[in-house]
């Protein structure tokens, strides 16, 4: 279906394992994103992501699970409502037309880049309300998570994630592992969605084979990544990148032109290298200023003192 594109489709597998694996997110949003611009339908692309994570986030979840990164009790509250969504958000966009879809799927990415440009800069930083997750509550967020991420291609880490932080019920690895652990039950209802309102003949079988390809690939080296990058600059980089190929169709609904369209894509390239520098600079002047304390108690920096 994709022809010469595989090669395009399996570097946006390689890529979107890469993020996920780095920021506990964007798995969907970013490879969906790629898709989209390889041409293929929103409906399609969702669908040949969903397929692709049955792989991806049961590899994902046994490692969580190996690590101690997953609290069940959550999983199992959190992950059969996520996959309920998610069925119900495959089963919409199969039966909404491709070329009136494209853009406001385009604009569900820019919405999901925003949260994901503003956990990259707030960071461990954020001051967000402090509200309990309680059992009840669970459910009603799987099903909006599953279904953001089947209808948009991408959003089950995105929402599910940064509420479960916001809680503050539970430590950050904890999250990020019930999250991942949640996500196979959500590919499998999107999939099942997709299956009958697509048919097996319109899914993207060889999309599907070099996405989970990439994936695998890049699983190890995002786990080296993730020590040694930092958070918060890779994440406005990978919101910068989502706003830049999505942005076009959004301003097309306003009525705005090519030319403008590329403008503002050109600033957003600006805007998001000038962040990147920024957040770096920040973040070696705050070390900085760590270490210069620790001297001036006395304490030597290192596994102790900084």
């Amino acid at each position: 279906m994709l022809g010469s594109n595989l090669v395009l489709v399996a570097v946006a597998g390689f890529i979107a394992q890469l993020i996920d694996g780095a920021l506990g997110m964007g798995y969907g949003v970013t490879a969906t994103t790629i898709l989209l611009t390889a041409g293929l339908t929103p409906a399609v692309a969702s669908a040949s992501v969903h397929f692709a994570e049955l792989g991806t986030t049961l590899a994902s979840g046994a490692a969580h699970w190996r690590f101690g990164n997953v609290n069940w009790k959550v999983v199992s509250r959190l992950a059969i409502p996520g996959g309920i969504g998610a069925f119900l958000g495959a089963y919409v966009l199969s039966s909404v037309d491709a070329t009136a879809a494209r853009p406001w799927v385009s604009l569900v990415l820019l919405l999901l880049a925003v949260l994901i440009l503003y956990r990259a800069v707030a960071g461990r930083s954020a001051r967000l309300p402090q509200v309990p997750i309680r059992w009840y509550t669970l459910g009603p967020l799987g099903i909006v998570a599953g279904f953001i991420d089947a209808a948009g291609g991408g959003g089950w880490g995105p929402v599910s994630t940064s509420t479960l932080m916001a809680a503050n019920r539970m430590q950050p690895r904890k999250v990020i592992g019930t999250v991942s652990a949640s996500e196979f039950l959500v590919a499998a209802g999107a999939s099942v969605g997709f299956l009958i309102g697509l048919g097996l003949e319109e899914i993207a079988w060889d999309a599907v084979a070099v996405l989970l390809v990439g994936g695998i690939i890049a699983a190890p080296i995002a786990a080296w990544l993730v020590r040694r990058i930092d958070h918060q600059i890779l994440g406005a980089v990978i919101a910068g990148m989502i706003i830049v190929t999505n942005s076009e169709r959004v301003l097309a609904l306003a009525g705005v032109g090519p030319d403008v369209a590329l403008a503002v894509r050109i600033v957003t390239i600006v805007l998001t290298v000038g962040l990147a520098a920024g957040l770096w600079i920040r973040k070696r002047r705050d070390s900085a200023r760590f270490i210069a304390a620790g001297r001036s108690l006395g304490t030597p920096p290192g596994p102790e003192g900084g």
